[in-house]
């Protein structure tokens, strides 16, 4: 396996020196783990679908010193995130209120919950980070990896990748968020020049070797989405769940257990365009009402709300079944599709991986409806630009687009993006040095001891 790459030189220096002018003494180590791009398969991971996603140079850095003070000490180079301070014994995230030290501790608590320590080491940490907040590149998962690596490390208990990988997916949970596991399986897994195909249960990689003569470049919308604090991206897990219930019962199969749509598929072991099929021949594009779905499972509105919806979308009356599940069923074949074209590498390689990108966008778009006008505007003036691809990436409701760009149209594409989305506007402008850049395949999360 390839060694990761290490973090950047400046930024831990930078880090070093705060973190001795915050605690009056030199880190022990620091532990790093990396942003991510999804280049095609959003929304998916948690319906049990295979992603992929490439790490990117941006992260998040902690400095951490370790002490017998039965505190953990949080602290972080960026003012407007507060410093905090919790005893070992009193860890508690309160999901209501999504702070970045709660996504710290979510790190804290998952990884203490999996080895089953009675108790913890104190911890003094300084946290930097890279990754532009709520842009859908990941910068929480990412903060609750970070953290699970600094608990693990901390208290001297190795854990291998995808066991890190595995538990920080879970506890993310515990502030309010049902994700998949792609964004911290790809900072575990990641290895630099490669791009991976993550598959879940059995969690794992593949490395996807992406075409020569094309570059990636990420574009930020500079609208912010933060998943923990909106109800937006639990309601689309939610509507899965309940698509995956209607279309079983239509087949005459036990619905209860049955969670993700990726697991009805393989319980009716039928291909993806078997699928597709399925949800036209079961579901309807109007929304379903609350009364529809328990008539047709059998079930009363009480039943409904404790065991189906989460928390956050108690309040939803109306359910897109029907064009939440054809996104995922048809997202999941272009995921596969994409790997296959780079697996072959044929001459037009960049032009066919530029039509999934395309397609993958409409999908998001106008049947999992998790854009936004920005979204669409950016995405459009990418094409115009000279990408062969663009799409949006991570949860979407803003945050970034990602775009294939064939290696000689790079500068004007760069050129033209920045005179089109960002100069026009003030607050864009302003952000554009962090919010326009290239980006390639990047290593995997990794502990430094400090020499």
């Amino acid at each position: 396996s390839r060694p990761p790459a290490p973090a950047p030189a400046k930024q831990k220096i930078k880090l070093k020196e705060a973190f001795r002018g915050k605690y009056g003494q030199m880190p022990l180590f620091f532990a790093c783990a990396p942003g991510r791009v999804n280049l095609i398969g959003e929304h998916i991971d948690y319906c049990g679908y295979a992603v992929l996603p490439m790490a990117i140079e941006q992260n998040i850095l902690a400095a951490v010193s370790v002490s017998d003070s039965k505190t953990i000490q949080l602290a972080n180079t960026e003012p407007k995130y507060k410093d905090f301070t919790v005893s070992v014994d009193g860890i508690s995230i309160d999901r209501e209120n999504p702070q970045w030290h709660y996504y710290f501790l979510c790190g804290v608590r998952g990884i203490q919950e999996h080895l089953r320590l009675s108790s913890l080491a104190g911890m003094c940490c300084m946290v930097d980070g890279t990754i532009p907040a709520s842009s859908g590149l990941s910068s929480s998962s990412a903060l609750v990896c970070c953290a699970g690596l600094v608990t693990m490390e901390a208290n001297q208990k190795p854990l291998s990748k995808v066991t890190l990988a595995e538990t920080c997916a879970k506890c993310e949970r515990y502030i309010g968020t049902e994700g998949g596991g792609m964004d911290q399986s790809i900072s575990f897994l990641a290895e630099e020049g490669t791009a991976k195909l993550i598959e879940f249960n059995p969690l794992r990689a593949t490395d996807v070797r992406l075409p020569d003569g094309a570059v990636f470049v990420i574009a930020n919308c500079c609208v912010e989405m933060n998943k923990a604090a909106s109800s937006h991206f639990n309601m689309r897990v939610v509507e899965c769940r309940i698509a995956t219930k209607m279309l079983a019962k239509a087949r005459g199969l036990d619905w209860s257990h049955l969670l993700k749509l990726g697991d009805l598929q393989k319980e009716l072991q039928v291909s993806l365009e078997q699928m597709l099929e399925l949800v036209e021949e079961v579901l309807h594009p109007e929304p379903y009402s609350r009364d529809e779905i328990c008539k047709t499972l059998g079930i009363s509105t009480e039943q409904l709300c404790e065991n189906i919806l989460s928390a956050n979308t108690q309040h939803a009356t109306d359910f897109k079944l029907y064009q939440r599940a054809r996104h995922v069923y048809g997202e999941a074949a272009r995921v596969l599709q994409f790997k296959a074209v780079c697996d072959s590498s044929p001459a037009n390689a960049v032009a066919q991986l530029g039509d999934l990108m395309n397609r993958s966008h409409a999908s998001c778009r106008d049947l999992y409806e998790c854009s936004c006008p920005e979204l669409d505007q950016l995405v459009d003036i990418c094409l115009q630009a000279g990408a062969v691809g663009s799409r949006l990436t991570g949860a979407g409701w803003g945050g970034c687009t990602v775009s294939m760009v064939p290696g000689e149209r790079l500068d004007s594409f760069l050129q033209t993006v920045r005179e089109h989305y960002y100069v026009p506007d003030a607050h864009r402008s302003a952000l554009e040095k962090q919010s326009l850049f290239v980006t390639r395949p990047g290593g995997g999360a990794a502990i430094f001891i400090e020499e």
